[in-house]
């Protein structure tokens, strides 16, 4: 733009004459400003009157009007026609610039650690199999024994008397303290006087009276005849003439309180004392077979016996440091279990508790043994809360376990981990040749269909049936399982139980929680 040179300021036109005929106000001169250049403007004196300051306000903002707009039409020339862009005003000295903004990440939300894998639509329910009136207060679990996924579920975590299948945890803390290759020894000791020898028990409820070589119901038992004569050859000339029975290692009362009396009576289990023979059988080849109320007396009415001659026979305590002169040893732990869960058998499963009890330090009475065992099953690294522990054999009422634990003790078994593959080989097996799931009234019917396919421990008490173990399903998948059918429950139980297991053995994997 060329520079308009000054002009003279003409005298102030009164606004209302101003383009009127005979006062034309405006130059008509289209080549120069109609009211001069800003630089004109701005030099009338200030003592001019107001009229002309407000002239030159008027004359400045027209003149900076025309500036913008000329350069607008520059810009728009020099794009070639385009669209103009809006060009920035240049902030003046005396205005604050906007501050450029930080630019800001936004925030991500967090992946999960792990990745969420969705499980199977399962479609095969027991529901139906579930609701038997005949399972009484049920509580069942299921779980995948590879994957450990919880497939079924009925107050899995709720702790409750699981019965004989208490026995799977006595072994598992048998296992864990003891080892598969202890053995309980009997031992024969010199007295305190001449032809006096003392019998001390070890905790070896299997010891024998019968002949060695003929077994008794604990096949591969030790023999009174084997450590009689043992004692008359370290004794040399010197007769036997009196015995001392020590069954000290195991301290009283041997009847726990809760459990039913009928169950000496009827042959189940005998009073726990740390020195008998067969179990305190009378009938020293049968599972079943009455007990009598002093074990430790049978015990040594049977070696006085075996020793022959007129031997006095008293209860008492060996001498500190005596010698010995005989010894016998029971079969392995790992054999002992599996005579133990195979026939349920209660005498050698309270053997195995409280030698637990001795070797961990808890005690040798009853109340030692849930310190004991616990302590032992902490191995596994499995939650004990909740278990209850009153015995070994699982007889009393008092006892508790969630099934959830079982399933979980029983992956273990199923893998073989440590010495647990030894409980493995001691479970009854559905339709097997022996043991407490071998019996007529267990799997039979449409319930054969899972016959060798279920491993698993039985178990019976007055207030419920139990069963729990491992079942090779028909999809070829493995689950643990446990069931419980507790409170006033029949005999019929039993059926109803294995007809779930055998829902769940058809179901597999694809078994239902609902």
């Amino acid at each position: 733009m060329v520079d308009t040179p000054e002009r003279p300021v003409p005298d102030p036109v009164d606004p209302a004459e101003a383009g009127t005929p005979g006062n034309p106000g405006t130059p008509t001169n289209p080549g120069t400003p109609a009211l001069g250049s800003a630089a004109s403007a701005a030099s009338v004196p200030p003592d001019r009157p107001a009229a002309a300051r407000r002239l030159r306000l008027i004359i400045a903002a027209a003149v900076a009007f025309v500036l913008l707009g000329s350069g607008a039409v520059w810009a728009g020339a020099a794009t070639g026609g385009l669209d103009p862009k809006p060009v920035a005003a240049v902030p003046s000295e005396t205005e604050t610039p906007m501050p450029t903004p930080t630019p800001t990440t936004p925030e991500l939300r967090p992946a999960p650690a792990v990745a969420t894998v969705a499980s199977p639509l399962r479609t095969c329910s027991v529901a139906d199999l579930a609701a038997d009136s005949r399972l009484g207060d049920f509580q069942a679990q299921v779980v995948n024994a590879d994957t450990g996924e919880i497939l079924f579920d009925r107050g899995g975590t709720t702790a409750s008397r699981a019965a004989s299948v208490m026995k799977v945890l006595t072994s598992a803390a048998a296992l864990s303290v003891l080892g598969p290759d202890y053995r309980a020894t009997t031992t024969v000791v010199a007295g305190s006087e001449p032809g006096q020898v003392v019998l001390v028990g070890g905790g070896d409820l299997t010891l024998s009276s019968t002949p060695t070589g003929d077994d008794s119901f604990y096949g591969g038992a030790a023999h009174l005849d084997a450590l009689a004569e043992q004692a008359r050859t370290a004794m040399g000339n010197t007769a036997i003439t009196s015995v001392v029975l020590d069954s000290s290692y195991f301290g009283d009362p041997g009847w726990e309180p809760s459990w039913d009396r009928k169950e000496q009576t009827d042959g189940y289990m005998p009073l726990i004392t740390a020195l008998q023979v067969d179990g305190d059988r009378d009938n020293p080849y049968n599972s079943t077979s009455a007990r009598s109320d002093d074990p430790v007396a049978r015990a040594g009415a049977a070696f006085a016996d075996e020793l022959g001659g007129d031997v006095s026979v008293t209860v008492g305590t060996a001498p500190e440091g005596a010698e010995q002169l005989a010894s016998v040893e029971s079969q392995p732990v790992s054999i002992l279990i599996q005579q133990s869960l195979i026939v349920s058998d209660n005498a050698l499963a309270e053997m195995l508790a409280r030698l637990v009890a001795v070797k961990s330090g808890t005690g040798n009475t009853f109340e030692a043994i849930q310190p004991a065992v616990l302590a032992g099953l902490e191995t596994y690294g499995i939650d004990t809360t909740g278990i209850l522990i009153t015995d070994g054999s699982g007889l009393s009422d008092n006892n508790a376990i969630p099934p959830a634990y079982l399933t979980q003790l029983f992956r273990q078994i199923d893998a073989r981990e440590g010495n647990l593959g030894v409980i493995f080989d001691g479970l009854p097996v559905a339709g097997g040749d022996s043991g407490s799931l071998s019996y007529s009234d267990r799997f039979t019917g449409d319930n054969a269909d899972a016959d060798g396919a279920v491993f698993a421990k039985t178990g019976w008490i007055d207030t419920g049936y139990t069963l729990a173990g491992i079942i090779n399903a028909q999809d070829g998948s493995t689950l643990t399982f446990a069931v419980y059918a507790l409170g006033d429950v029949g005999d019929n139980a039993k059926q109803a139980i294995d007809t779930i297991t055998t829902g769940f053995f058809r179901c597999g994997n694809n078994l239902a929680n609902y």
